[in-house]
């Protein structure tokens, strides 16, 4: 922990003023109200994480060694010295986790182990070395800018990074041994670098803080906030979890004695009144370093930098702006917060509110919007559609600034989630209905896993697999039905049966009353198709009265589907205008009200009023809705 006396930030602190009685008291009720919300998990549930990173430690230094005897066989010395290390960043490092977190992991390995091996190697060890049945949805992505393996162990997700430390023949044997040194970046690419600075920017925002207890809890607090308000996720244009956690330190910096109740009363404050775009630094950046080519967050030099609306730049060498996606509408929306986060913290200290108040739900869906465009990936298989909608979730940023630029468009909000759906059907013609947005053919939650968790799927052991290309299968074979636990069926293929010799029962006077084999009708195999929907609420300028979008909806259709990933006759992407009465059940929670459509007057006057009198004005006032096209 940081000595309080002493100054962190790039300026002096506003006040080091003692906590009230009244301000401890609030504090407590903080930490109440947010194990009341279920941000803490229990100290079984810590233990257990524990356990599967220090199981994590032993497979990636049998991992290394192994690397080392492939690399050097015949060298006794650099496998018995051979050792990795397993390095946390993210929440977890933070000490703000919660239950169903996942652990965002770091394997830091000598300069002689390559990405290649890593992703070899390290999968299968750790199969063979988990306890069984512990590792579930094992992904490799080597085609990721910062190569990772997803996973879950023993019901834990696990997000497995990797970094081969160039200047360094062997790790030290050090239990202590940490990243913070600049010089363990040098010969690192820019994906290596961004992997070192996971763990490196974690530790240094701890460092910069005058009292971790306090900001660890101020930060739970802002986390809740922000995923309640739905303007949490770097991917889609609003802050991520280190941005919010660098905005919370640099109030502690502020206010290095204060509680953690006045501390998030104090973030919505100063904030709300930050003069954007003057970045949020908890310490100078360093310049002038020779260690790696990777650019420093320079707006003097780079042009891009410049176009940063909201710019909070990592404390780590080389430092970087971790909100270079925040455009016009994120931005805006994130004002609006944080004035409502103003006057209801307000409330709160003065003991007129509770502080559940702050951590009430986002009305993205139920009051936020009349119009909606919606983001449709599917994809034929549960792999492609993976792989797809990342993809396409990657991309509707870009979306929402072609849309941000229609001068028909005030406002262009993105939801800071997707929605997973599956849906099964018979035919090519249900499968566009589906793909233009159709739910007729969503299956339920509850039929598509048994536990009731949609995006929980039953596994099933494949011994034996036929390869196809181009999606056909070998002509020796006939398709034979294939029940999972679920109780979803596919359609596997098996080599034809030989003929079957048995012996069978003699036909008796009463065959003719069974019903036959033959005369069952065939069970029509049925398609299962995997859906993600984006959903982005659209302001319109007052008196707009039609929106084209087909050219915004045409060039993003165009770059999303001319990428490498895109396979035609496994993936489709489509756009569709949605109204809020028409938006689907499953975006709203129990007890929430579904807008409805509204109720067309009638345009005649009622008898007895003039053509001057309530009902002509009225008519006069009131306006069509604008007609959207963009339907692609």
């Amino acid at each position: 922990m940081s000595n309080p006396e002493h100054t962190l930030g790039v300026t002096p602190p506003i006040s080091t003023a003692l906590p009230t009685d009244a301000e401890k008291r609030q504090t407590e009720a903080l930490l109440k109200e947010l194990r009341a919300q279920g941000t803490f998990e229990s100290q079984a549930e810590t233990d257990k994480r524990w356990a599967v990173l220090a199981d994590l430690q032993r497979i990636t230094d049998e991992f290394v060694k192994r690397a080392a005897q492939e690399k050097e066989p015949h060298n006794a010395i650099l496998i018995r010295d051979a050792r990795g290390r397993i390095f946390t960043y993210g929440s977890f490092r933070l000490g703000v986790y919660g239950p169903g977190s996942d652990i965002d992991t770091l394997v830091v390995v000598p300069k002689y182990v390559t990405v290649k091996q890593y992703f070899d190697i390290f999968p299968n060890l750790l199969v063979e070395m988990a306890p069984p049945g512990a590792i579930t949805d094992l992904t490799p992505v080597p085609e990721a800018f910062v190569p990772i393996i997803k996973f879950e162990y023993s019901g834990i997700s696990i997000d497995l990074i990797f970094c081969s430390i160039q200047s360094l023949r062997q790790l030290p044997d050090d239990k202590d041994w940490n990243l913070n040194s600049n010089n363990l970046l040098r010969g690192l690419s820019e994906n290596e670098v961004r992997s070192l600075n996971g763990t490196r920017v974690t530790d240094e925002i701890l460092a910069l803080v005058p009292e971790e207890k306090t900001f660890k809890l101020a930060l739970r607090a802002i986390k809740l906030w922000a995923q309640r308000r739905a303007i949490y996720a770097n991917i889609m244009g609003y802050p991520g979890g280190v941005a919010w956690a660098m905005l919370v330190a640099r109030v502690c910096q502020l206010y290095p004695k204060a509680t953690s109740a006045v501390i998030v009363r104090k973030f919505f404050t100063i904030m709300l009144n930050w003069p954007w775009p003057l970045p949020v630094l908890l310490k100078n950046i360093e310049y002038n370093q020779s260690i790696t080519r990777v650019a420093v967050w320079n707006p003097k030099i780079y042009p891009s930098d410049r176009n940063h609306k909201m710019p909070i730049i990592t404390p780590s060498y080389p430092s970087m702006c971790a909100t270079h996606n925040v455009g016009r509408s994120s931005m805006a929306v994130i004002q609006q917060e944080l004035e409502r986060g103003v006057q209801i913290s307000e409330e709160i200290m003065l003991g007129k509110r509770p502080w559940k108040d702050l951590f009430e739900k986002h009305t993205f869906f139920t009051n936020g919007f009349k119009f909606y465009l919606t983001v449709i990936s599917s994809g034929r298989t549960k792999e492609a559609q993976n792989t797809w909608s990342g993809f396409v979730e990657s991309r509707v940023r870009v979306l929402v600034q072609k849309l941000e630029l229609h001068p028909s468009i005030a406002l262009a909000r993105p939801f800071n989630k997707g929605y997973d759906r599956v849906h099964r059907c018979k035919t090519d013609a249900q499968v566009e209905e589906i793909q233009t947005g159709n739910l007729t053919y969503m299956v339920k939650p509850t039929d598509t896993a048994a536990n009731g968790n949609a995006k929980n799927d039953s596994k099933v052991e494949i011994k034996a697999e036929i390869k196809t290309e181009d999606g056909v299968a070998p002509e020796p074979a006939v398709p034979v039905v294939k029940e999972e636990p679920n109780d979803v069926v596919h359609l596997g293929t098996v080599p034809l049966k030989p003929e079957d010799n048995s012996v069978k029962p003699e036909a008796n006077d009463y065959d003719e009353d069974k019903v036959k084999l033959e005369d069952i009708p065939e069970k029509e195999p049925e398609l299962e198709i995997y859906t993600t929907n984006h959903y982005i609420g659209l302001q319109l300028v007052e008196g707009a009265k039609s929106l084209d979008l087909s050219r915004e909806v045409d060039d993003f259709k165009a770059m999303c589907t001319s990428n490498d990933i895109f396979k035609a006759e496994l993936m489709g992407l489509t756009i569709q205008h949605v109204r809020n009465f028409d938006l689907p059940d499953d975006v709203f929670e129990p007890g929430e009200t579904k807008p409805v459509r509204p109720v067309k007057k009638k345009k005649r006057m009622a008898e007895g009023e003039h053509a001057n009198g309530p009902m002509a004005k009225r008519q006069q006032m009131a306006t069509a809705p604008p007609t959207i096209k963009s339907e692609h």
